[in-house]
């Protein structure tokens, strides 16, 4: 069974995730080095963050060396569409719509951004349109 599903990642925890996923496997120091340089933490807060990570399922630690090194056990993607499902149902009462809307809103997406949005729009509809044909 996958305890990712059931163990939400937090705030602290998604950002260790974060450089997780840019940087590949990692030790404890390298992911403390890099949250420093926007966060003011501890060494040992890192460390035991990493620790829980493990037993959640949300980080594998290879402990063959002295300095175990750590991994992400969960895709990027994955968690994404975790989060913004609960986003959904819980701030948005199901309406993806109002997500994109309001995201939107709030942040200025560039020429490209608005393109990617329409290509896939037109995908969407194009399934739809291919779904009721049948």
């Amino acid at each position: 069974m996958n305890n990712s599903k059931q163990n939400k990642p937090t705030e602290s925890e998604m950002e260790i995730l974060q450089v997780m996923w840019e940087q590949g496997p990692s030790t404890v120091r390298e992911v403390h080095e890099i949250l420093s340089e926007t966060k003011d933490s501890g060494y040992t807060t890192t460390l035991k963050l990493m620790q829980i990570m493990n037993e959640k399922g949300l980080l594998n630690r290879n402990d063959e060396s002295k300095t175990h090194i750590y991994t992400a056990a969960v895709k990027k993607e994955s968690i994404q569409k975790q989060v913004v499902s609960k986003m959904i149902n819980g701030l948005f009462k199901g309406s993806s719509a109002k997500l994109v809307m309001h995201a939107l809103g709030n942040h200025r997406a560039s020429k490209q951004e608005i393109l990617e949005i329409k290509k896939y729009l037109d995908e969407i509809e194009n399934k739809e349109s291919f779904k009721n044909k049948k």
